[in-house]
């Protein structure tokens, strides 16, 4: 497993924030609210461990495969627990109501906005490292977060994967505090790429 180094761990950080910078300003503009989002946190664990690192609330996971010039790819996840997607969808849908169930329309718009926070993400790591990285069309699953993973690493694509890098994110907006994280899921290649990259980027 790797152990990130004081300065990787820093510029993955940095790399987080500069996504979530992207994101944030996307949002604001298709929310109509003012949006920050920030990564106070990152790490990177066992795959087998990452149930660990999430609640056990209801949560939403949307999947993204990574395309582009990477070593193999790998893919994204993106984690909101059930309470912070209605949240998000609220805003986006103009509406009020929180003790309520997930709807098309609730899918359909985290959806979207899912595809925004992970393409800003991996659009700022495609450009610090001066690389094409792209998200797939993305897939759902709405489970317990638990269950979902399970079912996530069931897939074959995951096999050669034993490595999660967590950017542990926050959204803050005028009305609301909402939670997420971004799994990034980098098979053994993609991530030693990364972190040479990263090593290079620090010379």
């Amino acid at each position: 497993m790797n152990t990130l180094t004081s300065q990787q761990r820093d510029a993955l950080r940095e790399l987080g924030n500069i996504g979530a910078a992207h994101a944030a300003t996307t949002l604001s503009t298709m929310l109509m609210s003012n949006i920050e989002m920030t990564v106070p946190d990152i790490s990177v664990v066992d795959i087998a461990k990452i149930h660990e690192h999430v609640g056990d609330e209801l949560s939403a996971l949307v999947i993204f495969q990574i395309t582009g010039e990477v070593s193999g790819g790998g893919y994204v996840l993106l984690h909101i627990p059930k309470n912070s997607v209605i949240r998000l969808t609220n805003a986006m849908l103009g509406m009020t109501e929180m003790e309520r169930d997930l709807t098309e329309m609730d899918q359909s718009a985290l959806l979207e906005i899912g595809n925004i926070m992970v393409s800003a993400f991996l659009d700022a790591t495609a450009t610090l490292l001066s690389i094409i990285m792209l998200p797939s069309p993305p897939s759902m699953i709405i489970d317990m977060p638990h269950a979902a993973f399970q079912s996530i690493l069931a897939i074959q694509a995951f096999s050669d994967i034993d490595q999660v890098v967590i950017f542990r994110t926050e959204l803050h907006s005028d009305q609301h505090k909402i939670s997420s994280n971004i799994f990034l899921l980098p098979n053994k290649p993609m991530l030693d790429e990364i972190l040479a990259m990263l090593d290079n980027l620090m010379k």
